[in-house]
Parts: structure tokens; sequence; C-alpha cells
């Protein structure tokens, strides 16, 4: 039976840089118990747990999210849309080993144990004005590769318990002034292959150095997401001296370009990517492959989904006849693209495909 123990802190800023190289990965299964030091409980055998407080990530109210010494919070240069939920990410390793560095935009190579802890939450849900956790999902790396823990919270928000199936809940929340509404969708333990699926193989997907290359505020001061990680004894100190980076899309102060490409990496990517779930529509939204305008569609015909008169998947200088962006504003369980995981239009994300896609010269016709 292998046993790890673990404890720390939590927001925002931004970092660019731009290159490649490589290096090794090492896997060893060689953790030292620390048990005076590390509140944090990891049976590789036992997981997952029925509840999401017997790992013991969170000190004080565990509604608080307030991580135990060396649960770490991180955050992406671009975040997914899941029907404007927020989200607060975490990542836990045992003592004695790193992740290492594969390429900008591969997934850090986990050692095994290593826990990522993503939390979905809403401010300003109505009528109260209060904030709500909704779920927590974990990916945990065994000897044999990932797996997933999904744990949904209870009204109380005191616990959240061990879930396999699929669930919704009816929200309504201020976003910024505009009330809105969502029947919030909490995925089967089974779709969880169908975004973080890369040949058939669970895969982490917002971990990658392109995502992570960013500045975060650890409540001591500000440090670069990457150099935390090692610096805390969690990644190989063997990275390029630049990274070819996203980022944040929201930032206007930013190329339009290098925005739009951003969020449909983060977006899109998982799926339509070599190895994803949608990979037999030849588009790579991959942000290191979005220079090729074809790996995103351009002046390619669709071959269904057709509602309009969407005559190309991507028509540059024409949002109007561009199937990609028809199912980016769709809201039609059949139509909407991502297919999991929102309900509801990201509209400022819409707006800005919009005006990515009418920017460039029209030259399909």
């Amino acid at each position: 039976m292998r046993k790890f123990y673990f404890l720390s802190t939590f927001v925002i800023l931004l970092a660019t840089t731009s290159i490649v190289i490589s290096c090794g990965s090492d896997d060893k299964e060689s953790y030292t118990e620390i048990p005076d030091e590390s509140p944090v409980v990891l049976d590789l055998d036992a997981v997952p747990y029925p509840k999401l407080s017997d790992y013991n990530f969170f000190e004080g109210e565990m509604k608080n999210l307030e991580p135990v010494f060396r649960v770490i919070p991180y955050d992406l240069n671009s975040t997914l849309f899941t029907d404007y939920a927020k989200k607060k990410r975490f990542i836990w390793m045992p003592a004695g080993v790193k992740a290492s560095y594969e390429s900008d935009s591969s997934p850090l190579n986990f050692p095994t144990g290593t826990v990522l802890i993503k939390n979905f939450y809403y401010d300003n849900l109505l009528p109260d004005n209060t904030t709500k956790i909704i779920e927590t999902r974990l990916m945990i790396k065994k000897a044999d590769g990932w797996m997933f823990a999904n744990y949904v919270w209870n009204d109380e928000q005191t616990e959240a318990v061990y879930n396999v199936l699929e669930a919704t809940q009816q929200l309504t929340w201020n976003e910024n002034g505009i009330e809105k509404s969502t029947e919030y969708q909490i995925p089967a333990l089974d779709q969880c292959l169908t975004c973080h699926g890369s040949n058939e193989v669970a895969t982490p997907i917002g971990p990658k150095p392109q995502n992570i290359n960013k500045l975060f505020n650890y409540g001591e001061g500000t440090q670069n997401q990457l150099q935390k990680w090692i610096s805390t004894g969690y990644l190989e100190n063997n990275l390029p001296q630049q990274i070819v980076s996203t980022v944040d899309w929201k930032d206007t102060s930013l190329p339009l370009d290098i925005r739009a490409k951003s969020y449909l990496d983060i977006n899109c990517a998982h799926c339509h990517t070599p190895g994803g779930f949608c990979d037999y529509t030849d588009m790579n939204f991959a942000f290191n492959a979005s220079n090729d305008l074809t790996n995103l569609g351009k002046c390619i015909e669709p071959q269904d989904f057709v509602v309009g008169n969407e005559v190309y998947l991507l028509a540059p200088g024409n949002s109007d006849i561009s199937l990609v962006y028809t199912r980016m504003k769709s809201e039609s369980m059949e139509m909407r693209m991502p297919l999991l995981g929102r309900t509801i239009r990201d509209e400022e994300g819409v707006e800005l495909i919009k005006a990515w896609i009418n920017s460039m010269p029209r030259d399909c016709e």
C-alpha cells in the first residue's frame, strides 16, 4: 500500500515568451514519507476516496479552498469556457519526484502520484449574490496512467461527494451586471475521456508550458508559475530559455490574431487535434499548428452540420458563411461546439472569433 502525505496558498497576470527544446522524463516511483510535514493523504491503491475531504487538500473551512502545504495554486493564460463557471486549480505531488518538460505544447510529463485539482464555482449566484462551488474534478496519476475522480459539493458547501453519474443544476447569476441562467451539466465519469483523451488515453489539457508560462500572485509575492514549480521541487530545472506561449484572449492590448488562436487552442484543440475525439475532421486547432489556417478550416467545404449558407469551415473575411463561427454561437444541443461543457453561448468568445474571421482578407472566392 502506497501512501503520500503533503501542504500552501492562491490569482493572475501575464507572461509570454517564445521557442523549443526537449528533455527526458523520469517517472520513478521513489517517494519519501514525511507524515509530520504532509497532511495530504493519497493511497493510490484506495483512490478514489468517497469524499473530497478524505484527501486533505485544504485547511480550515473547505469551501474557502485554502490549500495546505505544497498544494500549489496555478492558472492558465486562457481558460476553457464552461457556462461562465470560474475555476481554481491546484497541483500536488508526492515527495521525491518531479515533472519534466517535453515541449511547449505538450502536457508536462508528470510523475506517478501527481494530483491535478480543478474546482468549478460561481460568484454572485442569485437571489443572494452568493458564491457556490459546484464540483471538483481530480486527475490522479497512477502507475498505469491517469484516472478521473469527480466530486459534487453539497448545498451547505461543507463537503463534496464522489460522483460517477451525469447530473444537472439550475443556476442563475449576475455576470457583469447581466442576469444569466443555465442548467449546469456535471459530466458522467465516462464522459471525461471525450475531452481528456489523446488516442483514447487519458491526458491533462491545461498544464502545458505554453499555457502556464505566466506570472501568478502567490500571496507572499508574484512569480512565474514554471519557476515556482521548479523552486518547489515539482519540475526539473531544464526548460528552454524561451517558450512559445498562448495569451489571455481577454487582453485587448494584444493582437487579435494571437488572442483568437489562444482561445481556439484551449476551447477546441482537445478534440480537434491528432488523436482527439474529433480528429476525423482533419482540423487541428492546437496553438502550435494555428499559423497554417488550413488547420483551422480555411477555405475547406464542410461535410456536415450545415444549417444555412456556411460555405466553408472558416471563410476569411466572412464569419456568416463560416461553419466554425456558426457552431460556436449555436446553443442547439446538436450544433453547439464544444460538444460538452456548455449549454449557453460564450458571448465574448463568439465576438472575438467573429471579429478575427472578419479581419482577414477574403481569399476563398
